[in-house]
């Protein structure tokens, strides 16, 4: 098992450093390790869980199951991310979360969140913050879904997670994996998949952008920010490593 002080994740700069004591709590917090394969759910909808997770390799997508029993993508999962606070604070999840690849994970038992809490406010302040910004992010996809042309929806996608995986260093030569369907990205943007296919195809007739066999080739990263009407420069959110 890794030890929390020897994390891959903790020399990176979109992480906040840890205290020698916050280390030294996460390392009691941090229960074990979970490797899963592609497809595995790790959350589901409506399911309690004893559990939360950090991934520290692979990627994964949280959605929500609709009625019609078609699914509604919330967004992506990256190494670093916090999953299954809502199962610590509401008791159940509010929707599922499943492997996109191999994944490994960090595991840390529910019930010692309120511990967390108890003893370590400072620490408790990082899921508190983690939870607002899921909730900013989400509403900055309503109103992209609500105010944004096709072209532009799938632009600001591209670039966000561009900025996610080079924050993460996994950009090589402007290359990064996105092992997902263009299924999944339509549903993160609200359009349909021949809307969506389309328009990857124009992006790609451009030499903005090609996404081709989990592969996604930002070809003119000033291009794409212009289509996607943000400013050409990776937007790194420095943020808490749970």
């Amino acid at each position: 098992m890794i030890s929390c002080k020897h994390c891959p994740l903790r020399d990176l700069d979109m992480f906040v450093p840890m205290t020698g004591r916050e280390l030294s709590f996460m390392e009691r917090f941090k229960s074990g390790e979970l490797e899963v394969e592609a497809g595995a759910t790790l959350m589901l909808e409506g399911a309690t869980s004893p559990h939360m997770y950090t991934p520290i390799e692979g990627m994964g997508l949280r959605y929500k199951t609709l009625e019609t029993g078609k699914r509604q993508v919330i967004n992506f999962v990256f190494p670093g991310d916090f999953i299954g606070l809502q199962a610590g604070l509401m008791k159940e999840m509010q929707h599922s979360v499943e492997a996109s690849t191999p994944m490994k994970l960090c595991v840390f038992n529910r019930s010692e969140l309120w511990t967390l809490f108890e003893h370590h406010p400072e620490r408790a302040y990082d899921p508190t913050w983690i939870s607002a910004v899921e909730e900013h992010l989400l509403g900055e996809s309503l109103a992209i879904v609500g105010h944004m042309s096709g072209k532009e929806r799938v632009a600001r996608a591209l670039v966000r997670v561009h900025d996610r995986a080079f924050a993460l260093g996994m950009v090589k030569e402007n290359k990064l994996p996105l092992p997902y369907r263009q299924q999944d990205l339509a549903d993160a943007i609200g359009l349909s998949l021949v809307h969506t296919n389309k328009t990857l195809q124009k992006l790609k007739d451009q030499g903005v952008a090609a996404w081709q066999d989990g592969v996604l080739h930002v070809k003119d990263y000033e291009g794409l920010c212009k289509l996607a009407k943000l400013d050409a420069k990776p937007d790194i959110m420095v943020r808490p490593l749970m």
